[in-house]
């Protein structure tokens, strides 16, 4: 019994950790996401005038971030943490992916 509650208290802080590292990776991709939106609305604005489309993007993947932060497991499953990561950058993509420009055929 005393072997149960020592091994219970030495993995306890082990599993905390886990929750934290999980929260640190995706925060780490939301900043790299954030970056990668910055630097295309810097080169949309080089091409186009200003607009607030830009503001609302930003303050949009903010309120994102906020989201999967709060929405971090801490009895996740180890083996499902990197289904967790995967599905939060699943979900910027699809929200913040830079639009498809298609080239018009050469005229002849």
């Amino acid at each position: 019994m005393r072997l149960a509650i020592l091994l219970l208290l030495v993995s306890a802080p082990a599993l905390g950790q886990q929750w934290e590292t999980q929260r640190a990776l995706i925060e780490r991709d939301q900043q790299s996401a954030s970056f990668a939106l910055q630097l295309r609305q810097s080169q949309e604005a080089i091409l186009a005038s200003g607009d607030n489309r830009h503001l609302n993007e930003r303050q949009r993947m903010d309120n994102l971030a906020v989201q999967q932060l709060q929405s971090v497991l801490r009895d996740t499953p180890q083996e499902l943490r990197p289904y967790e990561r995967q599905k939060a950058a699943d979900e910027r993509v699809l929200q913040f992916a830079p639009p498809v420009v298609r080239a018009r055929p050469p005229s002849t």
